[in-house]
């Protein structure tokens, strides 16, 4: 690795830093969570998946639930054979924030409205479906849109894309944090 290289993987690692340092734990679960992602971040190895579907098994994830009001939009994920929020990998030399706005265009051929955030929640999950047991850990950012916005999906990542309101939310069939993720979500706008 040149010196440019290494330069900048320090600097990365120390915005994701930063981007751990700004969630705030909501249970003992996303404190474990945390610990293991600032010793995973410390540790010095890839943080970023560099060949599908899991090289390296633990990597990087961006989630980005997009909410409008009372109402979430899940994607049925192929892979995973799940209702998930929208996310994607975050790219090696790529902040998370980026990885979002990428792959908001992307998956949904949407554009942020307004600045991504920090993230509201930080998760460590052993994946399933078809591309189960590596560990995905994933910064979990609000986007907030309008349910009202056309969407252009991408058919081969995903079955469907639907809006369901908080209450709807087929919980047995998403991802296991999507509810303490709902649950924050309420705490923190309270």
């Amino acid at each position: 690795m040149d010196r440019g290289s290494a330069g900048r993987n320090g600097t990365l690692r120390n915005e994701i830093r930063a981007e751990l340092e700004a969630v705030r734990p909501l249970d003992a679960l996303e404190q474990r969570h945390l610990a293991d992602a600032f010793a995973w971040l410390e540790s010095g190895v890839e943080l970023c998946r560099i060949e599908k579907p899991a090289t390296p098994p633990k990597h990087l994830v961006a989630y980005f639930p997009v909410v409008d009001g009372e109402s979430i939009l899940l994607v049925d994920h192929r892979n995973a054979e799940l209702w998930l929020p929208t996310g994607g990998h975050v790219e090696p030399g790529e902040h998370p924030r980026e990885t979002v706005r990428r792959e908001l265009r992307e998956e949904l051929g949407l554009r942020a409205l307004e600045a991504i955030g920090p993230p509201l929640m930080l998760t460590c999950t052993t994946t399933v479906g078809r591309t189960a047991g590596h560990t995905d850990v994933s910064l979990w950012y609000l986007v907030r849109a309008d349910r009202g916005r056309a969407l252009a999906f991408d058919r081969e990542e995903f079955r469907e894309v639907r809006w369901f309101r908080l209450d709807e939310v087929p919980h047995p069939r998403s991802d296991p944090h999507l509810a303490r993720f709902l649950r924050k979500l309420s705490w923190s706008a309270a």
